[in-house]
């Protein structure tokens, strides 16, 4: 993968290996720790990377990289970013004297014989000026020479511009990375989800339709009074295939992709509507993410929607300054049809799943979960989401009530981001506005003796759900990942949504694109969660009305934008002809665009100029 500074080419490295069951980062850098801001680089790197990955540092010996080839298993798939800090410190005067073309020929020879999947990420030196330093220029040398060796000895060669590749070399398919060249996903899209009818009372509040309860959990959906349904979202190929609902949730587990291509298509298209000002302004992130979701240029607004409402309290100090009977009147709320979150899921078109879960432990004592509740809370979650698809749902809620949510969450988002506790947990707020700070340091020391309590224990996926986060994110990551099965786009909302989403990237990071955080409220967690999953927030609305309230609030100004993309015709200046439909795809966009062109350079005639003026070729 070659590429300019600032390319993307180490994002894009990373997601041709994304869906590997077991990847190797080998980093070659060495040095930054007199320079903050190559250290910020670095971390932003180790940050981005899902936690079941492992990472070797070769930097201080640039003969160990063809050596961790050379040990490599053929089961293994191995990221190594970049060849330019590798030829760095080959050219270092400490490693002087020394036959560096022999090293780099080493190197390609190396990568040949590699037993395993390799993946290097390169810069591109080749298009800039010639270094004005002796010292430039020998490594501007070095790097070329190694960038044509390797590419050489490497099956596929592509070239990144701004996040795009440009495949240079290609050959044929290989397990475990997939290319937007090869056009491969390992799992189809879903057929359509069975049609249900609900029937809801117009003049009298709903009484919640109770389903089965399904353990562990005890879930229970309640129909607020709905709004005029939005249009459905167009249902998936019938004859495509499933993922069962009993796959084995695993780290490594491969889901479905949304569409690469559809996203910039609705952007391309949306410039070309007829719409009185210039846009959708930030809304277009929506219709994008739409596009991309449905596989289509032309996305229609979600139509009803589940909010799975997760009820699970925790011990110890994570829940200081809460009343526990707080959770349940919430619960109870929504499952009466009442309270904020049912009015705004009234007018959203959208029903309350209540999930209760199992109490989880206090985390600074010991492990909040064992490890069959870590299974039995994925699977619920995982099943509560093909449930939703198999009832017509559209579009998936996720919103917590239980005490102590806030602090596993912020325990969950330090251990696997790095994040400072103290900079991320949300501030104790108790009734009638007023901020319990003394109940915030007693949350604030829980976590910190957590963290210190596993410092030594490892980091994988479930460990962190057994260790921090309990039975309520367990069931919100299943819940996650079973979304991303069934290709049905989710809204996160609040801290458990960021961290459940965290771990969920870490047995999937295909999962998280599926995810749209509508608003990220005034939450320090949830900000910084979002940007190391890559969410950007469509909205700015520093929103506070609690986990899953956030996302409802905003969710029909989302509907609206999409309907503009879906509904308006083509603007009657990029028409070809009087009556004119406009475009039906988005090769139709590109013909009728050119027409007009032609046809506007066809009537189009210099005047002459008036006076004396420059004279024109």
């Amino acid at each position: 993968m070659l590429g300019g500074i600032r390319s993307g080419k180490s994002a894009y490295a990373e997601a041709l290996v994304a869906g590997a069951p077991s990847v190797r980062y080998v980093a070659t850098s060495a040095g930054g720790e007199d320079d903050p801001e190559w250290r910020g680089r670095i971390e932003a790197h180790q940050r981005r990377r899902p936690q079941s990955w492992t990472t070797e540092e070769t930097g201080a010996d640039p003969g160990r990289l063809a050596a961790v080839l050379a040990e490599a298993k053929p089961d293994e798939t191995l990221l190594v970013d970049d060849l330019g800090g590798w030829v760095a410190t080959l050219l270092d005067p400490a490693n002087q004297p020394n036959d560096d073309v022999a090293t780099v020929a080493a190197l390609a020879e190396a990568v040949r014989a590699c037993a395993a999947r390799v993946v290097l990420v390169s810069p591109e030196v080749g298009l800039s000026l010639v270094p004005a330093t002796p010292v430039g220029r020998a490594f501007a040398d070095a790097l070329g020479t190694a960038n044509q060796a390797l590419a050489d000895a490497c099956d596929r060669v592509a070239f990144v511009v701004a996040g795009r590749p440009a495949w240079l070399k290609t050959a044929a398919a290989e397990p475990g990375i997939v290319t937007d060249l090869q056009a491969v996903e390992a799992t189809a899209p879903l057929p359509a989800p069975a049609q249900v009818t609900i029937a809801t009372p117009v003049a009298a509040p709903v009484a919640p339709a109770v389903a089965a309860p399904v353990a562990p959990a005890q879930v229970t959906i309640a129909t607020p009074v709905a709004a005029p349904v939005a249009p459905a979202v167009a249902a998936a190929d019938p004859g495509e295939a499933a993922l069962p609902v009993d796959t084995v949730i695993e780290p490594g587990m491969d889901l479905p992709l949304p569409d690469s291509d559809s996203g910039p298509d609705a952007r391309d298209r949306l410039e070309r509507l007829d719409l009185p000002g210039a846009g959708v302004g930030v809304l277009l992130e929506a219709v994008e993410f739409a596009a991309a979701t449905q596989s289509t240029a032309a996305p229609r607004p979600w139509g009803p929607v589940r909010v799975l409402l997760i009820d699970g309290s925790h011990a110890g100090g994570a829940t200081a300054g809460a009343d526990p009977a707080e959770s349940g009147r919430r619960a109870a709320q929504a499952e009466a049809g009442t309270g904020a979150l049912a009015q705004l899921a009234a007018a959203a078109d959208a029903d309350i799943a209540v999930v209760r879960v199992p109490a989880s432990g206090a985390m600074e004592d010991g492990p909040v979960l064992d490890e069959a509740g870590v299974e039995a809370g994925l699977r619920q979650g995982w099943e509560l989401a093909f449930a939703a698809a198999d009832a017509g749902r559209e579009a998936l809620v996720i919103g917590a009530c239980g005490a102590g949510t806030q602090a596993a969450a912020t325990a969950v988002v330090a251990a696997t981001t790095g994040a400072e506790p103290v900079a991320i947990l949300p501030r104790v707020l108790v009734p009638g506005g007023r901020y319990d700070d003394e109940a915030w340091m007693r949350r604030c020391a829980a976590v910190r003796d957590a963290l210190h309590r596993i410092r030594q224990e490892p980091r994988g996926a479930k460990d962190v759900l057994a260790q921090l986060g309990g039975a309520d994110l367990a069931v919100a990551t299943g819940a996650l990942l079973g979304a991303a099965a069934r290709r049905m786009p989710v809204l996160v909302d609040g801290p458990v949504g960021i961290a459940a989403g965290l771990v969920a990237r870490d047995l999937s990071s295909q999962s998280r694109h599926w995810w749209l955080l509508a608003d990220a409220g005034r939450d320090q967690l949830v900000r910084q969660g979002a940007d190391v999953l890559g969410l950007t927030p469509v909205l700015d609305l520093g929103l506070d009305l609690g986990e899953g309230a956030n996302a409802l609030a905003a969710l029909p100004l989302l509907r609206s934008a999409i309907a503009l993309a879906s509904a308006l015709p083509v603007h009657p200046a990029l028409l070809t002809a009087p009556g004119d439909d406009g475009l039906s795809d988005a090769a139709d966009d590109e013909d009728d665009e050119d027409d007009a062109a032609e046809a506007s350079d066809e009537a189009f005639t210099e005047p002459e100029p008036r006076g004396p003026g420059p004279a024109s070729a």
